[in-house]
């Protein structure tokens, strides 16, 4: 009778549990301390679970077995017998001892294998069970989601009991207190095992503190269950300091952050570092990220680092990545690099000159990685052209290749060839060039870029406050100024005037500015502010004052004057040129 008493209350409990599960009532956080011990391991706890799923090996199944199949059955009746031994005679909790019951099939079917009737397993079982204990971590560490080679390895020697480990069941139940599914926890044991082995009261201190940081609860679920090593080491806390810095919110790891992939926080913060010591500015860097959390989150950004390494390998610049990333389209990194690649295999089966690829993939990376392009036969058949005739277009004008995506129709070029650079001499000759002449021969050599993007920098100079007069004086003394992006162009012109503090106009005596590196110009007016602030300089210095001359002239007319300059040079250079 008592023990007839004993089941009603099992089933009634977990009637009860199932109803709150459904209706989403959870209580208020229990305290774990030496003094609730008792009160933890002796009474049912609210998870957060769904009562009509079922979640085998750590998948979620809405399906329950086929009543008909014998198999099933045995099975459905050995998790009946295991989640009455764990509870009634081991004294688990019941919400314990049924997610290891049922979550636990490979230990089952072992434990089947020496049941001799299994029309009447749970009988069977019960048998078992009463004369042959268990190793209860064994089924246990399985519904964690652990495979048996993952946990054969880190069964405790001594001790068979779950109850014997009260540490381990204390921050288990922790956990599960804070919404993160028990099928989760086996990624968490595997990653952060010392964890388990907190003292009471330690490891809800810091996921309390994670929300104290601004997460919701759920929000430090999700995240732990990700990225279990942030609870032993302090790396993402100095991630979430210089996401912080650059504007990204809370919130914005809710929506990035996946429970299946895992995130090195070490990693990500050597990406932050790199893109912050690469010259992008804290503004741009928020941008970059709320358009595209992938440049971070992607393989803990190595994949980002890789492309930069790619980019860097054929010339191209700070300035140049920059602009890249602000074209970035949104898609991953990987599908973006995979893309890179295949149109730099693209260029050199069209048999293009090594350097003219070297300056495509430099200046137009984006319109590379952002498509994937037929094929080089289907192309040339379709195009009805030559490898040489395709070579010309596209160093003509790159933005063509857009074109000839895959799955676009292309059409036949005319049978003679276009005058494609008729643009660009109309360009010159609006600068004054004379139509013909040597001085316009050289210029086109010169002038990177298809007509209407040399007129879309030209505009962009204007546009930034100069003369259009001045702007053509500018270009006719200095081709290199309009050789680069618009969006360079632009970025160096707002660090001129808000960061340097100098007027636009100053453009006009040294256009060359705006062609030399993000680096150089950091480096040399780093140095002339040290300088001022040690009384050695006066005022400010005209623009090639400080650029014009190289680095040895540099030191021996303005770095000379005082005792600790190349100390301090050095330190200067290894900041703004990280190896």
């Amino acid at each position: 009778m008592n023990h007839l008493s004993k089941l009603r209350t099992c089933s009634i409990l977990k009637w009860d549990f199932v109803n709150l599960a459904e209706f989403n009532l959870t209580p208020s956080k229990t305290t774990i301390g030496g003094a609730c011990l008792n009160h933890i391991t002796q009474n049912p706890r609210f998870y957060r679970r769904k009562a009509s799923v079922q979640s085998i090996n750590g998948q979620k199944s809405n399906v329950l077995p086929n009543e008909d199949d014998g198999s099933s059955i045995a099975l459905r009746e050995a998790q009946d017998a295991l989640i009455e031994y764990l509870h009634s005679t081991r004294s688990l909790q019941y919400l314990d001892a049924e997610n290891i019951g049922r979550n636990s099939p490979k230990f089952l079917e072992n434990l089947l294998k020496g049941v001799e009737n299994e029309k009447d397993a749970k009988q069977s079982i019960r048998r078992l069970l009463r004369y042959h204990p268990i190793n209860e971590f064994e089924p246990f560490f399985e519904s964690m989601g652990l495979k048996l080679c993952e946990y054969s390895s880190i069964l405790p020697r001594n001790i068979m009991y779950l109850s014997d480990d009260q540490l381990l069941l204390a921050n288990y139940h922790v956990l599960c207190e804070y919404g993160i599914a028990p099928n989760k926890m086996g990624k968490i044991f595997l990653e952060a095992r010392e964890v388990f082995r907190y003292d009471h009261g330690r490891l809800l201190s810091q996921l309390d503190s994670l929300q104290e940081m601004g997460f919701s609860q759920s929000g430090v679920a999700k995240i732990v269950a990700s990225s279990p090593n942030l609870l032993v080491n302090r790396d993402f806390s100095k991630v979430l300091d210089q996401l912080t810095d650059v504007g990204i919110v809370e919130s914005w790891f809710d929506v990035h952050i996946s429970e299946e992939n895992s995130y090195d926080w070490s990693k990500i913060l050597e990406t932050l570092s790199l893109l912050k010591k690469f010259g992008i500015r804290n503004q741009d860097l928020g941008e970059l990220l709320r358009k595209n959390a992938a440049v971070l989150m992607e393989d803990s950004g190595a994949r980002t680092i890789s492309l930069i390494v790619f980019l860097i390998k054929f010339g191209a610049s700070v300035d140049d990545i920059l602009s890249m990333f602000k074209q970035f389209p949104e898609f991953g990194i990987q599908r973006f690099m995979s893309n890179l690649k295949n149109g730099y295999h693209f260029l050199l089966a069209i048999e293009m000159d090594i350097n003219d690829i070297s300056n495509i993939i430099r200046t137009h990376p984006t319109v590379l990685g952002s498509c994937i392009l037929k094929t080089v036969k289907t192309l040339l058949n379709g195009l009805n052209s030559g490898k040489k005739r395709l070579c010309d277009i596209i160093k003509e004008n790159p933005l063509e290749m857009k074109n000839w995506v895959l799955g676009t129709k292309v059409k036949a070029l005319p049978n003679s060839k276009k005058d494609f650079p008729q643009k660009k001499i109309r360009f010159l000759l609006d600068l004054g060039f004379t139509e013909n002449s040597s001085e316009m021969s050289k210029a086109l050599k010169s002038f990177r870029g298809h007509g209407g993007e040399l007129q879309e920098r030209f505009d962009c100079l204007v546009n930034a406050g100069l003369r259009r007069e001045d702007v053509a004086v500018m270009v006719k003394s200095a081709p290199q100024v309009i050789n680069q992006t618009k969006e360079v162009l632009e970025t160096k012109i707002d660090f001129l005037v808000n960061d340097l503090r100098y007027p636009v106009a100053s453009l006009v005596a040294y256009p060359a500015f705006l062609s030399c590196s993000f680096q150089k110009i950091k480096l040399r007016f780093a140095m002339c502010n040290w300088l001022v602030d040690c009384g050695k300089m006066k005022g400010k210095l005209a623009l090639s004052t400080v650029l014009a001359s190289s680095d040895r002239n540099f030191l021996r007319d303005k770095v000379d004057r005082h005792p600790e300059r190349m100390e301090v040079w050095n330190k200067f250079k290894n900041q703004f040129y990280p190896e």
